[in-house]
């Protein structure tokens, strides 16, 4: 029932959120605040969440941009298409442009909507989303976490710029060599949690715990 409640898609612009036309909005609240606090990789801090303007009144845009900016998200409004619905915006405008949006950095988000082959290198002090995989050769190297809507096989180094609270997630972590703030590991071996993320099918984040980098499946 709350998958039902509230469902998100990526896109180049960030993430979309639509929600049953059945739904109270508290029961809308309520779910966003269930999700926003699994730690799915969906929520990397930076990430521009758009919700349709059309549901809401002006104070229940208000709430939910808060409770997304609270988890250091970027929430805009955007008016629902008739028919052959696009994504909400090619060019949105800047967060420092929306009056309502406070005038504080926050980390935005780079998104890379194909598969990195071997030789290609994205290198930002952002949090970076691959919907596709990263081939043995590619490189990532980001500020802030590192989501993989596939197979990593390259090379990938999180927290590049110290954040030791920075994350990789991946369907498939099988990298060449990873990093997170300034620890190094080479690709694992099979482990149990491995063995047990490709049994269930389920995705792997890499993380540090106890002074090392750890991978765990989670869901998404």
């Amino acid at each position: 029932m709350k998958d039902e409640i509230v469902k998100i898609k990526g896109s180049k612009n960030g993430l979309q959120m639509s929600f049953s036309p059945t739904a109270s909005f508290p029961e809308i609240v309520q779910t966003i605040r269930e999700k926003l606090s699994s730690g799915s990789a969906f929520f990397l801090k930076g990430t521009t969440v758009q919700i349709p303007r059309e549901p809401f009144t002006d104070e229940e845009r208000e709430t939910l941009r808060k409770l997304f900016y609270s988890h250091g998200l970027i929430c805009q409004s955007v008016r629902q298409q008739a028919s052959n619905p696009q994504p909400a915006s090619s060019n949105p405008a800047p967060a420092a442009s929306n009056p309502q949006q406070p005038a504080e950095n926050v980390q935005q988000m780079v998104v890379i909507d194909r598969t990195l082959r071997g030789g290609q290198e994205v290198r930002t002090q952002s949090s970076v989303l691959v919907c596709g995989n990263v081939n043995p050769g590619a490189q990532i190297i980001a500020g802030g976490s590192i989501d993989i809507r596939g197979t990593c096989r390259g090379i990938v180094h999180a927290g590049a710029l110290g954040d030791t609270k920075a994350f990789i997630v991946a369907d498939h972590l099988m990298p060449t060599q990873i990093r997170i703030a300034n620890l190094i590991a080479r690709s694992p071996d099979p482990s149990p949690a491995a063995a047990y993320a490709e049994k269930t099918k389920r995705a792997e984040r890499a993380s540090i715990k106890d002074g090392q980098i750890v991978i765990e499946p989670i869901e998404r």
